[in-house]
């Protein structure tokens, strides 16, 4: 008979060691609102619910919805100017085109 081994709990636990704790994250209450949530619907739906982004040989990426998830996201950031609810200023993109997108453009403002 096999014999079950048991492990045993360290008896110290982790100690957070920042001196000041990141605030709570909190929506803005913009993107809870239905004049977003329609924007949001018009951007995905002019794309026809596939991401938008183009590669260097010009082939647009073959993800959708619904087995991938699409974000409308804004091509002229809010911050720097652009309409919050137009959706001529809105492009759908795949989560990675949209996490890569926001990067450079964090990137740029900096």
């Amino acid at each position: 008979m096999p014999v079950k081994l048991q492990s045993i709990q360290p008896r110290l636990g982790v100690l957070d060691t920042r001196r000041v704790q990141p605030p709570p994250k909190t929506a803005d209450a913009t993107y809870q609102g239905a004049k977003y949530r329609a924007w949001r619907e018009a951007v995905i739906a002019k794309a026809g619910r596939r991401c938008e982004a183009v590669d260097d040989q010009g082939r647009r990426c073959t993800k959708a919805e619904p087995r991938n998830r699409m974000f409308a996201d804004h091509k002229d950031e809010v911050r720097d100017g652009g309409d919050r609810f137009d959706p001529q200023n809105g492009q759908c993109l795949c989560g990675s085109h949209h996490t890569l997108k926001t990067a450079q453009a964090r990137a740029a403002r900096r």
